[in-house]
């Protein structure tokens, strides 16, 4: 038993040169400043504002293509930004949850919280990036706080659970802190801080709703999906073979963008630009800052369009292709409006499209060539679903029988018949959605990449979505969870009740055990030595 002490000992003063870079353990008993404490409650705070950045860095994750999309059009320069954040951010919460379970372990031990010096000066960098970090997202990425909101609504019933286990094994440290604070009016504030954070997480559940706390037999069809620029996972987007490889994964909606040519030809193109989904700085150098539309279509009929994808890729997937089909993406070209439509028609698949640039003066005559384009080629107009919001009135007369798709809510005093609308997913709550299915009007709501955000929308009823990743969200049979609210509401009161029983057990054993120690001056290894030969009786 003592060879066991011992090797406690040599644990504790291990953890001692890890948190505090000394290894003459302390033997007269805790001896913590104030200003100790304090870097302790430092340390646990920037702890939990770590893991909230992780938390909201996951959830970034669904749209980060975006945001990609977006520093490369600012500085030119293309990178997954989002392993970037992620390797940075594992960084920082690992680096502050290892302070504090550091902590919690040396305040078992008995051992002074000296933190080191370096520890403090990366605590307060960590806490400055992790503020630097939340700042951004609220001054370019607002919406992301909506989209947190909607996680929740995912993970609140396994955050619940996670948060009341953490706070339950805290208990042991609290109540051992508790029995050795000498000045009472310490004593009592911390005992409140614990209970009211405890009681708080216990009722926490009385604020969590999801649309996935229902019955199986309750839950709406699956939703359609709609591909966004084809499938830009597994091809370079908005080609033909992007397109065919949507058709391949079960789409029913080919999304994209129209640009028109110099000479009159609609063609599918993003950006405005050609340099980020093409090689015009190679093929036209002179002309590469130039916007896509003042090329004619012999000139981009020269680019390039897929070589980029296996260059600089958009997704990680884009690594996964085969040899076949990295040939095969170099040698897509830009595609023209009637090309697509040849294929959708094929595939009996429909098409909807933003006109691009919207603030182009000559913007009527690209909403009459695109109209005329579609009216001539052999694809059946109810196929084709409008999009644009100008010039709607002309063509609903020019083209009746296209399908009128809104790019906003409907108004409630609103006459208009809207049928179908096309939104971000941040701007309809579950409850909107559910109106909207009442009423027969169908829903599309974009970019739907993750499969927690697709199952959120699968319960609340949503139609359809418009996904990078139909090869993800089409072999999804059912959502993630699914859980009758009944069965929710007993797992919550067991989990309560159990961590409830396990706190008062950890503060009645650490009373028990607080009594058989030795006055202030003990030495810690004859405790431990005691402690182990009470255990082996």
């Amino acid at each position: 038993m003592v060879k066991d002490a011992g090797c406690c000992s040599r644990c504790a003063t291990c953890l001692l040169c890890l948190y505090s870079c000394r290894w003459t353990r302390n033997k007269k008993g805790l001896v913590t400043s104030k200003c100790d404490c304090a870097w302790f409650f430092f340390v646990f705070c920037v702890c939990l504002f770590a893991l909230a950045w992780f938390y909201l860095a996951f959830v970034t994750l669904n749209d980060f293509h975006n945001l990609n999309e977006f520093i490369f059009r600012k500085t030119g320069w293309w990178l997954d930004w989002s392993m970037v954040m992620l390797c940075g951010t594992t960084t920082l919460v690992t680096f502050s949850s290892l302070l504090l379970v550091l902590a919690l372990c040396l305040q078992l031990w008995h051992q002074p919280l000296k933190l080191h010096w370096i520890h403090k000066v990366l605590l307060i960098l960590t806490a400055l990036v992790v503020a630097s970090a939340f700042v951004g997202v609220e001054v370019q990425w607002e919406e992301q706080w909506e989209s947190a909101r909607i996680s929740l609504q995912a993970t609140g019933p396994f955050l619940h659970i996670g948060a009341v286990v953490g706070m339950t094994l805290l208990a042991w440290p609290v109540a051992d802190c508790f029995y050795r604070t000498s000045c009472s009016v310490l004593r009592t504030l911390l005992l409140l801080l614990y209970l009211g954070a405890v009681f708080a997480l216990y009722l926490a559940p009385l604020g969590i709703d999801s649309p996935c706390l229902l019955e199986y037999s309750q839950l709406p069809p699956k939703p359609a999906l709609f591909g966004h620029r084809g499938a830009p996972m597994l091809a370079p987007e908005n080609t033909l073979m992007s397109f065919r490889k949507a058709v391949d994964y079960g789409v029913s909606v080919l999304e994209t963008d129209v640009l028109v040519s110099a000479d009159g030809v609609p063609f599918i193109m993003h950006d405005e630009k050609l340099i980020r989904t093409t090689n015009v700085q190679e093929v036209f150098p002179a002309q590469a800052q130039s916007n896509a539309s003042s090329f004619n279509w012999t000139q981009l009929q020269q680019l390039d369009a897929g070589s980029w994808f296996l260059q600089k890729p958009p997704f990680p997937t884009a690594r996964s292709l085969s040899k076949a089909e990295q040939a095969l993406a170099q040698a897509q070209r830009v595609l023209s409006l009637k090309q697509l439509l040849v294929e959708a028609k094929r595939h009996n698949v429909s098409v909807m499209f933003d006109l691009r640039p919207e603030e182009d003066p000559h913007y009527e005559d690209l909403v009459n060539v695109t109209v005329e384009t579609i009216l001539h080629s052999d694809i059946s107009p109810e196929l084709i679903l409008w999009l644009p919001d100008e010039f709607r009135d002309w063509v609903k007369q020019r083209a009746p029988r296209f399908q009128q798709v809104y790019g906003r809510k409907k108004l409630s005093n609103e006459t208009e018949d809207l049928m179908h609308i096309n939104l971000p997913y941040q701007n309809l709550s579950s409850t909107e959605i559910r109106e909207y299915r009442r009423d027969n009007i169908s829903v599309n709501l974009y970019v739907v990449n993750a499969p927690w955000l697709f199952s959120i929308l699968w319960c609340a009823g949503a139609n359809s979505v418009t996904t990078n990743a139909c090869q993800v969200l089409q072999g999804m049979e059912r959502p993630l969870w699914l859980l009758p609210r009944a069965t929710y509401q007993m797992i919550w009161i067991v989990t309560d009740c159990v961590s409830f029983l396990l706190i008062v057990w950890a503060f009645f054993l650490l009373k028990k055990w607080s009594r058989r120690k030795e006055p202030q001056g003990y030495d810690s290894d004859v405790l431990l030595t005691k402690i182990h030969s009470l255990l082996s009786e």
